[in-house]
């Protein structure tokens, strides 16, 4: 085995004798809107990201059905007041070597409409924005240097939010020296069977191309991560070149979000004893199984989701993908207690399934948020009919071998769940992603309950997802054949970070002159509900399998409840603001989801100058089930959690506290009266000093990977003499970046704010702010300096790269 171990080694590391040539295509090229003047970008790239903001780009008067709207109003925010509209142009050259007998160009997503070019030959097009495609180029290259253009066209309301606009996601360039090759997206690691003696994983696989020249053989082995095989098969093709094969896996290592373990499949192609081709892939051993009696089941255990939708874009880095910035939403998310993510409402990136893949991350990969009938007067549903099982089929090929991935979803809130002929088309392609993956469930998200079980739509998923409608909820239960459901969008709580809006009620259709959100999460919108009305549910009746909440981060554009306000450019749903900064929620929900740390968070900030003597609630999230609140040493009485009232049963709350200043402490108790923690928040007084915080990818090494791509996230905040943070600070920062570093953006959180986030100033809003730096290729020091001109503060940090 140890020989076997070093062959690995050797082969991986001789990439100067590999048949196959993999290179990721992100720099050398050339941007344009007018094909006039050209700009060098590094892709992944979004031109629309840097802004202006400015209601122009897509105004719209519109009726937003799923928001039950009758009459249209102007909206002006909807898409995120960025000019992502219009066409784009990119171009580049890439060097085929002689020995290339294939080529072929791989595309994980481009916004929109990609049409490529080669040597001036148009080589190849996709519809649909958020879906990976490839093209042959071998017939439009010659050896040397070739010319290779991408042109993009984005459509005026084509999106209910921020789309992006450019190569936003990874281009790679795939040389082959031999005309048989493993095909792209064609080779598929799934788990038959598994516990904790033997796993049966099935492997297929398609080698195309030149077949009848020598004898063909095949290769297939799963390696452990200290490199040891320990699965091979021989295996045998047919004459069109499909390969299947079974691998035995003896004591595996079980994927799951608590221990993400991670086996490579490798497979080699020869003709004549000679390799000519092979592939290497990140695959998982791991079961997930939905049904009535065990709702759902990883590896035979019965959990139910914690689960966030996400949108696709980034804050301030908008759609443009990058590794860090993802890794930094997810271990967010993981520290809270989440485990499961639904990639809303679009497929997702390969480097974000690679993400969620290694640090343990379940994920419902989602395909449309339309079919036939147009949501948005230029949205996909021109393309369904010609393209939507291509799309399908792309999706499922593309990440099929992700363990992380436990369920693919063919819809969000498809108005043809209540329409003749919406259950075809649903069972169509429910049946598409069983032929591509027999290993995974399909569900969607439905929001017309009454109408999707009426016409059966409902019935015929494999996961019946509801969409809100808790009151639908019993009936679902009752009447559907599955005998349970998912909450596959939840909450719609909506919030801004460190706000507070008094008197504290709880609504679904408050809005306020600032155009603001109250941080007390006790206001939603009127089709949804708060977090503590989707946990009775899932508390209380075994069928309720989970939930996927709206959402993790805000995101640009759909800014409800200030759809029609102006300015007002990103959501409010988040539990993380748009700069990634946990709001008040965050707290209340990891207080219910992360079982392994206690959570004691008390709100509101205690900086109230003009409250002197006014009642201002004061509320504790917490996982003990008893607090006692001291305000300035005194004592306001111990609350329990209850189940009487919609907020006492997950939340501590002291509704008549009256503001003075000072300091206030809750203590928090188990149900067995142990004290499991407290915390504290002091009236702030003048601010004096600026904080900086760094954060990583790696948490360990604390510093960035000079490669260009790498970013650390340095979060801003004022502080007074004495170290209090000063929450209600909105100063005016500017900041510089010298040495082995570039400066990238920074964010506030405020979806009113209109500051590019590309500028090198910015307003702290409610205290905080984070700015993003990015390393260069050059190993060294970058420093960071930020100014606050009005107090005459300065602080810098300094980020190495290595």
């Amino acid at each position: 085995m140890k020989y076997k171990a070093l062959l690995l080694a050797l082969s991986l590391a001789a990439t100067a004798t590999a048949q196959r040539h993999e290179t990721v295509l992100d720099e050398g090229w050339m941007f344009s809107r007018d094909k006039a003047q050209w700009e060098n970008v590094r892709v992944p790239h979004d031109w629309a990201i840097n802004g202006p903001f400015d209601k122009k780009w897509d105004l719209q008067v519109v009726a937003i059905e799923q928001n039950g709207e009758k009459e249209k109003t102007e909206k002006s925010g909807r898409s995120g007041s960025l000019p992502w509209i219009g066409e784009g142009h990119y171009k580049t050259t890439i060097r085929i070597p002689k020995s290339c007998k294939h080529a072929e160009l791989v595309f994980d997503g481009a916004m929109s409409e990609p049409t490529v070019s080669v040597n001036g030959r148009r080589a190849g097009y996709w519809a649909y924005g958020y879906n990976a495609f490839k093209v042959d180029i071998t017939p439009y290259v010659k050896t040397g240097d070739n010319t290779v253009e991408v042109d993009l066209n984005n459509v005026e309301e084509s999106s209910r939010w921020y789309p992006g606009g450019g190569i936003y996601r990874p281009v790679t360039l795939v040389v082959t020296e031999d005309e048989a090759r493993f095909e792209t997206f064609e080779t598929f690691a799934y788990t038959a069977k598994a516990d904790r003696k033997l796993a049966e994983m099935k492997v297929t696989a398609k080698v195309a191309g030149n077949l009848n020249d020598g004898t063909m053989g095949v290769n297939i082995a799963l390696y452990d991560q200290k490199g040891f095989i320990v699965a091979e098969s021989h295996c045998n093709m047919t004459g069109t070149g499909d390969i299947s094969t079974v691998l035995d896996v003896k004591k595996p290592q079980l994927w799951s979000p608590e221990s993400p373990y991670l086996y490579k499949l490798v497979t080699k192609l020869y003709r004549d004893r000679k390799l000519i081709d092979r592939q290497t892939v990140n695959v998982g051993i791991r079961t997930a199984t939905v049904t009535k009696e065990g709702g759902f089941q990883l590896n035979g255990q019965t959990r139910k989701f914690k689960g966030v939708c996400l949108h696709h874009d980034l804050g301030p880095l908008g759609a443009a993908i990058n590794k860090a910035a993802l890794i930094r939403q997810i271990k967010m998310m993981k520290a809270m207690g989440c485990d499961a993510i639904r990639t809303a409402h679009n497929m997702p990136s390969k480097m974000q399934m690679d993400i969620c893949d290694s640090l343990g991350m379940m994920v419902m990969a989602e395909s449309f948020d339309m079919w036939k009938y147009a949501k948005c007067k230029n949205g996909y549903a021109r393309f369904f009919d010609e393209w939507g099982d291509r799309d399908i089929e792309n999706l499922v090929k593309n990440h099929r071998n992700h363990p992380s991935i436990v369920m693919w979803s063919i819809g969000n809130e498809i108005p043809e769940q209540g329409m003749k002929g919406g259950k075809d088309i649903a069972r169509r392609l429910q049946d598409l992603c069983h032929r591509l993956d027999p290993s995974r469930t399909v569900t969607q998200g439905m929001d017309r309950v009454d109408n999707a079980m009426h016409t059966g739509f409902a019935q015929v998923m494999d996961v019946p997802g509801f969409n809100y409608r808790l009151h639908k909820y019993e009936k679902g239960l009752k009447e559907l054949p599955q005998g349970f459901l998912l909450g596959s969008e939840t909450a719609s709580t909506v919030s801004s970070r460190g706000v507070y809006k008094f008197p504290v009620e709880v609504s679904n259709k408050k809005t306020y002159a600032d155009g603001q959100c109250n941080g007390y999460d006790t206001e939603c919108c009127p089709w949804s509900n708060l977090p503590d009305d989707d946990w009775r549910w899932q508390d209380d009746y075994k069928q309720v399998i989970g939930e996927f909440v709206w959402t993790g981060y805000d995101y640009l554009g759909e800014p409800t409840p200030y759809d029609e306000y102006w300015p007002s450019r990103s959501s409010y749903f988040g539990i993380c603001d748009l700069a990634g900064l946990p709001k008040d929620r965050y707290y209340l929900y990891r207080s219910k989801w992360n079982t392994k740390e206690h959570t004691v968070h008390l709100l509101p900030h205690w900086t109230w100058p003009d409250r002197k003597g006014k009642v201002t609630p004061v509320y504790c999230y917490t996982d003990g089930v008893e607090g006692e609140l001291f305000v300035n040493g005194k004592s306001q009485g111990r609350v329990r959690k209850n189940k009487e009232g919609r907020l006492n049963r997950y939340r501590l709350r002291w509704n008549d506290v009256k503001y003075e200043p000072g300091e206030i402490r809750v203590v928090a108790y188990d149900a067995a009266g142990n004290k499991i923690g407290e915390d504290v928040k002091r009236t702030a007084g003048a601010p004096a000093e600026l904080i900086l915080t760094a954060e990583y990818a790696d948490d360990n090494r604390k510093a960035l990977t000079a490669d260009g791509d790498d970013m650390a996230f340095v979060t801003v905040s004022l502080a007074d003499k004495d170290g209090n943070f000063c929450p209600t600070a909105d100063d005016e920062l500017t900041f510089e970046v010298t040495g082995t570093g570039t400066y990238q953006a920074a964010c506030n959180g405020d979806a009113t704010s209109l500051e590019p986030f590309n500028g090198t100033q910015m307003k702290l809003f409610a205290g905080r702010l984070v700015v993003v730096v990015r390393s260069t290729k050059t190993p060294g020091i970058m420093t960071l300096k930020v100014t606050d001109k009005k107090r005459k503060l300065q602080k810098t940090i300094d980020i190495r790269t290595v």
